[in-house]
């Protein structure tokens, strides 16, 4: 059996938050890389350099690519699955995730063209009131992906491998 392998794409991103946010949780739950399309994320670092780092420590080995098309950056093997507001798309909650994805997600402004939905494996959508920030529907679907995992990850090992420096919290019985 294949280990799973998950990559993110985002199409022509404008916030370096968002980007940085996205980056963070990509290591959260262990994606193998980002890619992006478009010039505004790029240009938006340029114009101001002083921009948090939001990756921390878990997002800085995770490779972030530009470029110019996402479905020439599809992996073989990988199944493209949108996440889009789109009318028959599949509810997130009755999805079930292919082990190998790569997950597509549109600009903060926008959507993703016909093209893409139409090249994908399948279109889920997040049952929300109206949208979400970009990188709060990366971190639903990624846990969402988590939960149904089979391999999933849980425990004490986990909690004392990731939690802060300060915390050393513990549930009294």
């Amino acid at each position: 059996m294949q280990a799973a392998s998950v990559s993110i794409g985002l199409i022509n991103p404008k916030s370096p938050d968002n980007v940085g946010s996205v980056m963070r949780a990509a290591g959260n739950f262990r994606v193998d890389s980002v890619f992006y399309t478009g010039k505004r994320y790029p240009r938006a670092l340029m114009r101001n350099p002083a921009i948090p780092d939001m990756r921390r420590q878990v997002g800085q080995a995770i490779p972030l690519t530009g470029v110019d098309c996402l479905l020439e950056a599809v992996p073989t093997g990988m199944q493209v699955v949108c996440v889009e507001f789109a009318e028959d798309a599949i509810a997130l909650p009755d999805y079930q995730h292919p082990p190998q994805a790569f997950y597509i997600f549109g600009p903060e402004d926008g959507t993703i063209s016909q093209q893409v939905i139409d090249r994908a494996d399948a279109v889920v959508y997040v049952p929300t009131i109206g949208c979400m920030n970009l990188a709060a529907t990366v971190n639903v679907l990624l846990y969402d992906r988590l939960t149904k995992s089979p391999c999933g990850m849980a425990g004490n090992a986990l909690v004392l491998e990731s939690r802060d420096v300060n915390n050393r919290l513990k549930v009294r019985n």
